[in-house]
């Protein structure tokens, strides 16, 4: 590989912004054909984009076939730092929208489905007073999500559950980690079902009850297994296995079905008043609601003022308002 003697001059003189976008344009089309079409120009030019970017380097940025181009390991370099150069460029251009107009921007948000009844509050108070902000939200995986749309820098940051202590397979620390709140799992069952009137049930009542739980593998499903056997019982009959909160906590709200949910359904959900939860002892053990964003990138004045309305928003209902 040619050593490149001054590389700042390099950069202005041969490396463009507009190089970059037709070199991951190629990387993620797969094809100099597709490339060109996506980007509305002649293959010819994006050919020559590339070969001038590979000269200029000095290596070979894609393997060509008949079946199109698959990127060398000095393109996964180049793609893994442009990416972080175009997100700084992104952000920046944010920015000054955000200073010349505060209540204009963009916000890319991803979360569990667990925490579906959390989010709508604190996006219906940011919205009210950035109105102009336009948010997305992706919901991520459970339970062995890694995160990617932080590292990949697809989203501005994360709500996220994350039990204590991390589990094998979560990695944070790339991660800025800021608590919300803890919202452990609670027992529950219709509001017409006659154990919401008792006022003490030990779990070996409900072992043969119809119990709504969330897959194996996942931490909900561990922590009521961990429950029954804490009291020597083996797991409550199971009539349905979902990852949908809204399901369990519908078919339960109806009185024939027990399930384990968030604390913070309880009193956030739109149907929460049909829903009691049963006086049960279950272990107490941590399981954190966190805003995660991602070290060594510079958050956007947006994300400030979203993670301050968060905070708001745990504050008002902590507080029962």
């Amino acid at each position: 590989m040619a050593k490149i003697a001054d590389w700042d001059d390099h950069i202005g003189r041969r490396l463009r912004l507009r190089d970059l976008r037709v070199f991951f344009a190629v990387a993620q089309a797969g094809s100099l054909a597709k490339a060109a079409a996506q980007l509305r120009v002649s293959q010819p030019a994006v050919s020559q984009v590339i070969a001038e970017l590979e000269h200029s380097l000095g290596v070979r940025l894609f393997d060509r076939s008949s079946r199109g181009v698959e990127p060398t390991v000095y393109a996964g370099v180049l793609l893994a730092r442009g990416r972080v150069v175009f997100d700084e460029l992104r952000q920046a251009i944010g920015d000054i929208e955000f200073l010349s107009d505060s209540t204009a921007g963009e916000l890319a948000i991803g979360y569990p489905e667990s925490l579906a009844t959390v989010l709508p509050e604190m996006i219906a108070q940011f919205s009210e007073k950035y109105p102009r902000v336009v948010m997305r939200t992706d919901i991520v995986p459970s339970p062995a999500f890694k995160f990617g749309g932080l590292r990949e820098r697809t989203h501005d940051l994360v709500l996220a559950r994350i039990p204590t202590p991390l589990l094998p397979g979560y990695s944070v620390e790339d991660l800025n980690v800021e608590v919300l709140f803890d919202d452990p799992l609670v027992v529950v069952a219709g509001a017409s079902s006659a154990w919401a009137r008792r006022r003490k049930i030990d779990l070996a009542d409900l072992i043969d009850e119809p119990w709504i739980l969330s897959p194996p593998g996942t931490l909900a499903h561990a922590r009521v297994i961990e429950a029954f056997k804490a009291r020597g019982l083996e797991g409550p009959r199971t009539s349905l296995v979902t990852y949908a909160m809204d399901l369990r906590a519908k078919l339960s709200s109806r009185g024939r079905f027990i399930t384990a949910v968030p604390r913070s359904v309880l009193r956030l959900a739109p149907d929460r008043s049909t829903l009691r939860m049963l006086p049960v002892d279950m272990p107490s053990r941590p399981w954190l609601v966190v805003i995660l964003t991602l070290k060594n990138r510079t958050l956007s004045p947006i994300v400030e003022r979203f993670v301050e309305c968060a905070h708001g928003v745990v504050k008002s209902f902590a507080s029962g308002k």
